[in-house]
């Protein structure tokens, strides 16, 4: 079984996003020795995230990433969610390439529209014509990567190929509504949410099972994931894991903290573990981890503690 298939092993799996996106004054770029003891703590899976222009720090997610295959052996790394509109086809196809031979075929291409149209601005690009854009973008990286397998491409002007070809990438679609779940059940090996509760996610998933049949494909074809934001905390410190958390996302996204009280997990590592579980039990494949702080490694430690206990 391949790095990637074994994020669907019965029970689930569990993921972490890396600190590329630090919000205190000091922060790390060791994303290396994170990667390494993530890894070493559980980490089935490490992700990063895309801003190209941001009102805070960020590390370029496949940059992070280069670092996180040098620095691991065996959990799958990916973006979640690379913004593809904001960037040329053949430029990403080339990058995913080069990460996932360079990890042994441990690359996940986690792919999304975008949210923010100030970054499209900046980046001169359009903002109205991302959806369009980026499924136009995933057929032309699975062509680039399959002609790089035997003959040049036209994209390229005819003598030059795209090489090394990594043959199929895995393209998980991000976005939690209707359409990004379309979008996965048409063209995605993945989907991946985020901003939305067990209950409410048991039912898409089920939709999303259905429409896979629906349009011929096996029940299971597409793996399901979510991003789920946490906020651990242990002793006197878990009475202000709540608020340490708010307020990192609201750092984060530039909003008022109470604008994610409904969607952050909180409290001590056994309730925040517990909350995982349910999101397994309602069809999830994988959960990626988003702890809201600098320095997520005791915490995302202590939950994928309490959850190689529980299972």
């Amino acid at each position: 079984m391949s790095t990637v298939n074994a994020l669907t092993r019965p029970g689930g799996t569990i993921g972490m996003v890396l600190p590329t996106l630090p919000q205190g004054p000091n922060p790390s770029w060791d994303i290396g020795s994170v990667a390494r003891t993530a890894e070493s703590a559980g980490a089935d899976a490490l992700w990063a995230c895309d801003h190209l222009a941001w009102q805070t720090p960020t590390l370029e997610c496949f940059t992070a990433l280069a670092m996180a295959v040098a620095s691991t052996r065996e959990c799958a790394v990916g973006t979640g969610v690379l913004q593809l509109p904001l960037r040329p086809a053949p430029l990403v196809a080339k990058t995913a390439a080069s990460l996932s031979v360079a990890s042994g075929g441990r690359f996940v291409l986690g792919v999304g529209v975008g949210l923010h149209e100030g970054e499209f601005a900046a980046m001169d690009a359009e903002f109205h014509a991302r959806g369009k854009r980026t499924e136009e973008a995933i057929h032309a990286l699975r062509r680039l990567w399959e002609d790089g397998l035997s003959q040049p491409d036209e994209v390229f002007g005819g003598r030059y190929r795209q090489a090394p070809a990594p043959g199929a990438v895995p393209v998980w679609i991000g976005g939690s509504g209707d359409v990004a779940r379309r979008r996965a059940v048409r063209i995605g090996d993945g989907w991946m949410p985020l901003f939305v509760p067990p209950d409410d996610l048991r039912g898409r998933i089920v939709r999303l099972r259905e429409e896979c049949e629906a349009a011929g494909r096996a029940s299971d074809a597409v793996v399901t994931s979510l991003v789920l934001f946490v906020s651990a905390g242990t002793g006197p410190d878990e009475r202000r894991a709540e608020e340490r958390g708010l307020a990192w996302m609201s750092s984060l996204y530039a909003l008022p903290g109470h604008k994610f009280a409904k969607y952050l997990v909180s409290g001590p590592p056994a309730a925040c573990a517990e909350v995982v579980a349910r999101y397994f039990d309602a069809g999830v494949n994988h959960v990626v981890l988003f702890i809201t702080d600098d320095q997520p490694l005791d915490q995302f430690g202590a939950i994928a503690g309490e959850l190689a206990v529980s299972r």
